[in-house]
């Protein structure tokens, strides 16, 4: 368990995203979604994000491996970034602890983690047993317990995107985000790229 917590989401449909804000979104948005179709209850996820057109150019052999949209998105938009997922990831006992122990090639221009996580309001943690055995029973069976799915991307430059899912609002629809929704996890992505 992590003492993150989402932060207020702040609506940003009245701001005009850059090209590269708005790749990342669609990115960080995307990778929520492949974690959503393999169910809650699953692991971290850690993602590497480059940039389509670049990694094209770079290994043109890699057209026939990625779908046909991603390559006609990345001819449309230079921004363009595809998710590659990773395996092998070192043992860690806390999010913050995990990637403390990343950092990126040059190559790659973004990072994004999905995390889930159970949060209450602050009025229960008064309660919360100090067994931490206890207080994951006593947090598990909580009335006002959400579960909530949180997906962040930041980009080598700075910019940043989450996306949060409740598992009691479980649709696509009412996925929630903004750059800033879970800013100790951003930072922490940021850090793998210092």
């Amino acid at each position: 368990m992590s003492d993150e917590q989402p932060g207020p989401v702040t609506p940003t449909a009245h701001l005009s995203p850059t090209a590269r804000e708005r790749a990342l979104r669609l990115a960080v948005d995307d990778i929520e979604r492949h974690a959503a179709a393999l169910g809650w209850d699953a692991p971290v996820f850690v993602f590497a994000l480059v940039r389509t057109a670049g990694a094209i150019a770079s290994a043109p052999s890699l057209a026939q491996e990625l779908p046909p949209e991603a390559v006609s998105a990345a001819q449309e938009d230079p921004e363009h970034l595809t998710s590659i997922e990773q395996d092998g990831l070192p043992e860690a006992s806390t999010i913050e602890e995990l990637l403390g122990q990343l950092a990126w090639p040059e190559e790659v221009d973004g990072a994004a983690i999905v995390v889930e996580r159970m949060v209450v309001p602050p009025e229960a943690e008064r309660d919360m047993p100090e067994d931490s055995q206890a207080a994951v029973e006593y947090l598990m069976s909580h009335p006002d317990r959400q579960d909530v799915r949180m997906a962040a991307g930041v980009l080598r430059t700075g910019e940043s995107w989450c996306a949060l899912r409740s598992r009691s609002h479980d649709f696509d629809d009412a996925v929630a985000g903004s750059p800033d929704a879970v800013p100790g996890l951003v930072e922490a992505l940021r850090a793998t790229f210092a």
